[in-house]
């Protein structure tokens, strides 16, 4: 063989021992991540069902510490959280020692502080499980028990973005009316007149201060027992910062927002600070599956940390407008698909968050959310109806990442999101 093609050859074969070595490299990191989102996932269902219970071992510290200590940039709470149980215990049943109107808002909630200083946000009952919205996905009021559910499930995808919550009853006679300020004590009712969603009888009924609070519409007790959610405040040290949603709606008719007719418009979102580069874009995008699972079509701002040059995570507050069935177009339970809109334009979606998924498929989730909540006070607190539902839902969100996957490639769509991100 001369010369010139012993060169040519051993060129090819280095080439080609290479790309072999790059190739398995990188499968062997794929199998990695694959295998450490699997053991996550089999750590989530172990821990998973939470016991409220008032003891908190080898710790001098108050639940409320444990919890602020738990709080950085990227996650609310830890994977692995021994203490939850006893925080929310915590949460269910500390004493009420101040109660006032809640924060600025939409919706009518209460802000109470618990013994030892923590400020929670109560949110009250005011539909039953399984009563029918009529209108648009985002119509009627918060349902208290959403709040509950959708904590769960942000455990459940692995997120850990949302703020703790838990169910609990308040007696508004003994309870609330001796700690309230003046301003929340304005707004109670003794006695629920011909209201729609109050019973008849002599129910405890307050309506609160926020931009749709009426008279007319108030929040009333079971006799002076009221149901409701509390989410945990998060820690003064980390101040939020308000951000409108790329893909929020514009609430008036006829008027549509530049996403729902232009099927480019991730392509203007990915040249915009934050989304151009760090980890927002694939958190809005997460956040829209956790939406549609949830049914929330009202996410029109989010939050994040403070100066946090896109660093932070979006906080996965307010998901109260979720778990509804929708009256709209004769169809009682109507999925809202354009939630996905971020997914299905953008196309792409973290590895972690398209194993999780995966995982979830077949029924697991269904089934694991309902463990999930099994001990929470207010349990059950979601009906059948809304359970299957997340379930064919996720069926949903996984045909729309195999469209995306059939279009554009696996290498394309699911983005490994334990490296820096460009979307320049």
């Amino acid at each position: 063989m001369k010369l010139k093609q012993r060169v040519v050859l051993l060129a090819i074969l280095l080439v080609i021992f290479i790309f072999t070595k790059v190739f398995l490299i990188d499968n062997l990191d794929t199998s990695a991540a694959n295998r450490e989102d699997q053991r996550a996932f089999h750590r989530m269902m172990t821990g998973l069902r939470v016991e409220l219970a008032p003891k908190l071992d080898h710790t001098l510290q108050s639940p409320w510490e444990i919890a602020a200590q738990w709080v950085v940039p990227r996650e609310v709470y830890p994977e692995e959280t021994p203490e939850l149980g006893a925080i929310m215990h915590a949460m269910a049943t500390k004493k009420i020692i101040k109660a006032d109107v809640g924060y600025k808002g939409t919706q009518l909630k209460a802000l109470l502080i618990l013994e030892g200083g923590q400020k929670v946000v109560f949110k009250p009952k005011r539909y039953s499980r399984d009563y029918v919205v009529e209108g648009e996905p985002y119509a009627g009021y918060d349902r208290h028990n959403a709040e509950v559910a959708a904590f769960h499930l942000d455990r459940i995808l692995g997120f850990r973005r949302a703020p703790l919550v838990v169910g609990r009853f308040v007696n508004l006679r003994t309870e609330i009316k001796p700690v309230a300020t003046e301003q929340l004590l304005s707004t109670f009712l003794a006695v629920a007149h011909m209201i729609p969603f109050c019973p008849l009888g002599n129910n405890t009924c307050f309506y609160g201060k926020c931009y749709y609070c009426r008279e007319t519409e108030p929040a009333c007790a079971d006799g002076d027992t009221m149901e409701g959610s509390v989410t945990l405040w998060l820690p003064d040290v980390w101040p939020l910062q308000k951000h409108r949603h790329p893909w929020g709606r514009t609430y008036r008719e006829g008027k549509l927002a530049r996403w729902e007719y232009d099927e480019s418009y991730c392509d203007a979102v990915k040249k915009t600070s934050p989304y151009d580069s760090g980890p927002r874009l694939l958190d809005i995008i997460d956040t829209s599956v956790f939406d549609y699972l949830i049914g929330n079509a009202d996410r029109h701002h989010y939050e994040s940390f403070q100066d946090d040059e896109g660093a932070s995570m979006l906080i996965l507050l307010d998901n109260a407008k979720s778990f509804t069935l929708i009256f709209s177009f004769g169809n009682p339970s109507l999925d809202e698909r354009s939630i996905l809109a971020p997914l299905y334009q953008c196309c792409i979606i973290r590895v972690s968050t398209w194993n999780r998924l995966n995982y979830l498929k077949n029924g697991v989730l269904k089934s694991a959310l309902k463990s999930a909540m099994a001990h929470d006070p207010i349990s059950p607190v979601l009906s059948d109806p809304h359970l299957d539902a997340v379930d064919q839902r996720l069926l949903s969100v996984l045909a729309t990442v195999k469209q995306c996957t059939d279009q554009f490639g696996m290498d394309t769509v699911l983005v490994e999101d334990r490296m820096p991100l460009s979307h320049l």
